[in-house]
Order: structure tokens, then sequence, then C-alpha cells
């Protein structure tokens, strides 16, 4: 290995192409902080994997990520299925519109503090999921770190890509629920699920590592990224009019008291559908079910303060 110490792989389209504007600024405060580094910008969807696979490859013990959600989920993977003995460890600076990892980790959305998180010594040691599903007619496998679902959130993640990037936060989330919402139709699915198999029609499974979801919502209020379980949140035969008015309630964390949602504590689940039914992991669409979601505990390491 080289004098260099890192790699940070900078999405300057993350954030409504917000992020290559902010990079000058953040690579001073990491030269201000002593982290030694080189950087890349990504190209494209899945560049950021190809990045931290290869930098893994030249012997890079640290990545940095500078991006949305996508951007982690491309690095961690990247980081994930890489050969090798050594462990990477991976930094976060969210850049992005939902940042929903950054809040599950308790990482700062402001971009200043979390570089001054980078050359911490601590590591949190967090559990990350897989999941298995179809595209292109095959079957096919993604990590994620923050959270995955099939179903109605799938449906709106779809929405949501097509929309122009001008918005951060939650407002992306919320047009694209909007103009998903009264053409989507509930799906009748097979859950295979803390061992046993039972048929329901369902709005949507959220597979919960983290707790935020959407761009802040507080999908699975009670999830922790350590504790070797998913939080899944089974949401119901849900009807439109009931969904606008329990969505309120999704940012406080109380709609998991709604009679027609329920949280099952479980490390392993599948979900099955004769229906199309979309499949996504961390805010990014993948493809479609069936899907089975496992979790492989304490599998990456986050630098944190």
């Amino acid at each position: 290995m080289s004098k260099r110490y890192a790699k940070v792989i900078v999405n300057p389209v993350a954030g409504a192409y917000s992020t290559r504007r902010k990079w000058p600024r953040i690579s001073k405060l990491l030269k201000h902080i002593g982290l030694s580094f080189d950087y890349e910008y990504t190209e494209g969807v899945g560049h950021a994997m190809e990045l931290a696979r290869v930098a893994i490859s030249e012997g890079y013990p640290y990545l940095v990520a500078v991006g949305g959600d996508g951007t982690v989920n491309e690095v961690a993977n990247g980081i994930l299925s890489a050969t090798g003995l050594q462990k990477t460890v991976l930094g976060v600076i969210g850049t992005g519109t939902g940042s929903d990892f950054i809040r599950s980790v308790g990482i700062p959305r402001d971009f200043t503090t979390a570089c001054s998180f980078l050359t911490s010594s601590r590591r949190l040691e967090i559990d990350v999921g897989v999941v298995e599903y179809q595209s292109g007619g095959k079957s096919r496998q993604r990590f994620f770190v923050n959270a995955a679902g099939i179903g109605f959130d799938a449906t709106v993640v779809e929405k949501t890509e097509r929309l122009p990037k001008y918005f951060g936060g939650t407002i992306p989330y919320v047009i694209g629920l909007l103009s998903t919402l009264f053409g989507y139709q509930n799906k009748l699915v097979t859950l295979d699920i803390g061992n046993r198999v039972e048929e329901a029609r369902i709005l949507s499974v959220v597979v919960a590592n983290g707790c935020y979801f959407g761009g802040g919502m507080n999908m699975a209020p009670q999830a922790e990224l350590r504790d070797n379980l998913f939080d899944v949140v089974i949401v119901g035969d849900m009807g439109k009019f009931e969904l606008l008015k329990a969505l309120p309630t999704v940012y406080n964390g109380t709609h998991i008291s709604h009679p027609k949602v329920r949280v099952e504590k479980v490390a392993k689940i599948k979900v099955d559908s004769s229906e199309r039914i979309l499949v996504h992991a961390d805010g990014e669409l993948l493809g479609e079910g069936p899907a089975t979601f496992w979790l492989k505990p304490a599998a990456l390491s986050i630098v944190v303060q």
C-alpha cells in the first residue's frame, strides 16, 4: 500500500446534483482533518460498486462513500462482494436526497460534522441484509445496509426514480407515493416467515435493518443495526384512503400500532406471489419477486464518532 490511506468514492449527481458543488469544500475538510486519500467520481449506476472492488484489490483498507443511500449501497456491495482477508472499513458522508442510512446509524447529515468523524478510531460492526430476487429472467443477489422491500414501496421507488432530481428529503418519495397510490392494487402473497407459511393480501413488506426509510419516515422504530434480526414491517390489505390517513404517523413511528400493520423480528423471510411484484433495496429498484431476504450478522464495519 502506498502512502495513501483512503479511497473516497464521490457520486457527483447525488443530492439533486449538489454533491459536485459540495465536493471541493468536502475535499478541503478531509485534508484539514489529516486524512490522506485519493478520490474518484462515479459515472453511472453500478460504477461505485466497481470502484470499491478495484480499491480493495489495490489494498485500500478504508473506503469513504460521498453521496446518498444508493451510493452507500453500491460501495457496501463492492466491499462485501470482494474477496480477500482484510476487513475493509466504510466511512460515509451523506449528501443524498433521502440519506436514511446515516439517520439509522447516527452519522450527522451536516457534511462538515460528518467529515470530522472520518479519522475516528471507533468502529460499528453492523448487520447486513441480502436479497435474492429476479431480474432479466435470472435469480440475482444484492446486499443492503438499511432497508429493502417488496410491493407498494418498491413501486413507489420505481415512480420516484423517474422524477426530476430537484428535491431532497422526503419530497420525492411522497410525490412518488401519491402518483402510485390510486393505480396500485394490493397483492396476494405467500409469506414464509418465522417457521410458518401464510397467505395474505398485502400493501407492502418492508425488511428493515435500520429505522428510517423514504427520506425520513420512521418505518421501523425499534430496529437495531446490530441485533442479528430484521424488523419486518408487514402492511396488510390497507385501502387507499386508510393509507393516506395513516401516512403522517409513519414519521413518528406510531403506524406500527395500526390494526393492519404488524412487525416481525426474524433473520429470514421469503415473499412469493403469482402476480408481478417489484423489489427494492436501499431505495434502488432491483427487479421482481419472488424474493428471499436474509441477514449476515456484523458483516460491515462503519466509522462512527
